[in-house]
């Protein structure tokens, strides 16, 4: 069984000064951390912020390859995790109609999923091994910045507020 979730958030984590991608299922309060490089995080956070620079990068690179060879990414899943490390599929179907499912780090696959538009998906063994509960029911006033910070738009501006400088 598959669950559909959004990117919910990018934030720092402040310990390990590394970016942490917050993936949440629609239906529940409850958020996949997924810690990502940073190059990895800028590139998602370009697409979160609607920003497109004048020469492709490298998702966007692959968008228009997919483009131009009339293949069309379905949907990327999350599938297993070995080590503390996850794994993830992209589901491309080309010109053909062939069903192909490529190897691909998550933090890419999010990234080319935002990009064209496809839809994200977790296994529920991943979803039930990692999830953990958003804090809820708190008011906005009493709820801690962090929180706040996470259940809001994420900002690229303040993506390093919370990021302990050394």
């Amino acid at each position: 069984m598959l669950r559909e979730v959004e990117v919910k958030a990018l934030v720092m984590d402040p310990q390990q000064q590394m970016p942490v991608l917050l993936l949440r299922e629609p239906r529940s309060e409850k958020v996949v951390p997924v810690w990502i490089g940073h190059p990895e995080a800028t590139a998602i956070a370009i697409v979160l912020q609607n920003r497109e620079f004048p020469r492709p990068l490298t998702h966007d690179l692959l968008r228009a390859v997919l483009k131009t060879l009339d293949a069309e990414l379905e949907m990327i899943v999350i599938d297993s995790i070995q080590d503390s490390t996850y794994y993830a599929t992209l589901h491309v179907r080309d010109s053909q109609k062939r069903a192909h499912q490529i190897d691909a780090r998550p933090s890419d696959a999010i990234a080319l999923a935002l990009r064209t538009g496809s839809p994200i998906y977790i296994s529920e063994e991943i979803f039930q091994i990692a999830a953990v509960e958003m804090p809820s029911g708190e008011e906005d006033s009493k709820r801690d910045p962090f929180v706040n910070f996470v259940e809001a738009e994420m900002r690229l501006a303040e993506f390093k507020r919370f990021a302990v400088e050394p």
